[in-house]
């Protein structure tokens, strides 16, 4: 019975709120105060929300393995990373504790750990939205990620500090992972393309990563995210990814279903979330503030600023174990920030737009090595985007003898064609100060191949205000993309599975025509 209302609900109102533009995971969490609500005129048994708690709990797990597999922590070591997150945490305790001490009837340790719970930002959330707009690798998507595992370290330490717990002795094994890590990768290699590369993929984010860093005194998530990382370098860590979002994403309906279902709150409970969430743009800006202090652009400190916008689950999580007669302030709260910063960051890139001329008067003179400006050279044709679309363009149009330069924003990426051979540089065809001063006199044709249509749309737009006039063509899964890419000034937008259902044809043609099957 509880499992077909959950459904119900869960598919009811996210289907309502994806018709009004708005993400899925909003009508999930009002889904599960709606299930509060009718929850006793229904007469749910009540031990079912064990279930409910595991499932959330395995879809917060499934998604930091995946997060984990998308990080280079060779990035995240960085002074914008370490540097951002301790500040801006030392910060928002240092104001919060004592606002909450001063305007509320609560002891100095409540104030105190009220503060750090709320503190912190959304893994999940943020996490969530950038993978949906394929951002975990851009610069910005890597500075969030960074500060929320910096968060998330800080938040181990404080809960491990409420409980009066240490872990055991057994927890420094976690320093011998890395010399697993050939055992994993020839785990990976052998497990194929079917359901055993998924299975895998449970096994090491749920059982070896979540339960056995459990089992030794660490959190399972942080168990889950390392044992993402220690796989993220392996050709097919993108493949085995793949193979958990279906998983991933229903299981994570029950985690946004479980902060509604809390409970119904009262009148005080909704003043102090409210309170909370119109204090929320200034987390934004303080975020902001610092990142330009480390010689970000305006851009990706607005972007990561804005991924990091809300509040946390893991403000639950403390909760639970120093402060549980504040669980559902709190997830009122997070489920407020969650209203407010999806949408928000749905909006993100367009957003920038309209904000741009005034926020890049606030960079520092100096920038930041990875956002330093880019000449085009003498190329005649650019190719935006190296994925397998762009990286097969760019070899069927060097074998024409084009001069060509690549552009990427994922390090990693731009790091392997490098390697390659191939003429790429980091770039983000997002970023609006990419545009400015770009010489494109030498450019006569620009191939769209980024994952994200919303890319694709700037991207030709920009194109077309900086005067530019050669050819532009892309591609895209879906015709209301590819006209909406045609409408901002692509000559050509390609649907991707008829063109690749066209060129099968074309072979099978040939091999009729000659006899001769081509290579």
């Amino acid at each position: 019975m509880l499992e077909a209302v959950w459904i119900a609900f869960a598919f009811t109102l996210g289907f309502l709120v994806h018709r009004m533009g708005l993400p899925n995971l909003i009508g999930y969490l009002a889904a599960g105060f709606a299930i509060s609500a009718v929850a006793p005129a229904l007469n749910l048994p009540e031990e079912n929300g064990e279930i409910l708690d595991h499932i959330a709990h395995l879809g917060v797990l499934l998604l930091l393995f995946t997060v984990g597999l998308k990080l280079r922590l060779r990035n995240l070591v960085r002074p914008e990373v370490i540097g951002g997150g301790l500040l801006h945490f030392t910060v928002s305790c240092l104001v919060l504790a004592p606002a909450f001490y001063l305007f509320m009837d609560i002891s100095p340790y409540t104030a105190g750990m009220l503060a750090v719970a709320l503190a912190f930002s959304s893994t999940v959330l943020a996490a969530k939205v950038l993978d949906s707009k394929r951002e975990l690798r851009a610069f910005h998507g890597r500075v969030a990620i960074g500060i929320l595992i910096v968060q998330d370290l800080i938040a181990l330490v404080v809960m491990a500090f409420a409980n009066g717990e240490t872990p055991s002795w057994w927890a420094l094994l976690i320093f011998a992972l890395p010399l697993l890590r050939p055992v994993f990768y020839r785990l990976l290699d052998m497990s194929g393309h079917d359901e055993l590369l998924m299975l895998l993929g449970l096994l090491l984010a749920l059982a070896v990563g979540g339960q056995g860093f459990e089992s030794v005194g660490l959190s399972s998530e942080l168990g889950a995210l390392a044992f993402g990382a220690l796989l993220a370098n392996h050709p097919r860590a993108t493949e085995l990814s793949n193979s958990l979002w279906s998983v991933k994403e229903l299981f994570l309906v029950g985690f946004f279903l479980q902060i509604g279902m809390e409970g119904l709150p009262d009148a005080d409970m909704l003043i102090f979330a409210a309170i909370m969430t119109l204090v929320l743009p200034l987390k934004g800006l303080l975020f902001f503030v610092l990142l330009l202090a480390f010689k970000l652009r305006a851009r990706s400190a607005f972007l990561t600023g804005l991924s990091l916008s809300n509040y946390s689950e893991f403000g639950l999580i403390v909760a639970s174990v120093a402060l549980p007669e504040w669980l559902v302030p709190i997830a009122i709260t997070l489920a407020f920030s969650f209203v407010l910063s999806a949408p928000l960051n749905h909006i993100a890139h367009p957003l920038y737009e309209k904000l741009a001329n005034r926020l890049q008067k606030l960079e520092r003179d100096s920038w930041h090595p990875d956002e330093q400006p880019i000449s085009l050279g003498d190329a005649e044709v650019v190719v935006m985007g190296m994925g397998r679309t762009g990286a097969a363009a760019y070899e069927r149009l060097q074998k024409q003898g084009y001069k060509l330069i690549a552009l990427d924003s994922d390090p990693g990426k731009v790091d392997k064609h490098r390697k390659a051979g191939r003429n790429i540089l980091f770039a983000d065809a997002e970023d609006q100060a990419f545009w400015q001063g770009l010489d494109m006199t030498q450019i006569k044709a620009v191939v769209l191949s980024m994952s994200d249509s919303e890319a694709k749309i700037i991207s030709a737009k920009k194109l077309r205000s900086n005067g530019f006039e050669g050819y532009i063509v892309s591609h895209s899964l879906y015709e209301d993309e590819a006209n909406r890419i045609d409408a901002a000034g692509a000559n050509r937008t390609y649907l991707t599975m008829n063109e690749a259902g066209t060129s099968l044809a074309e072979h099978i043609c040939q091999y009729m025509q000659t006899g001769r099957a081509e290579h």
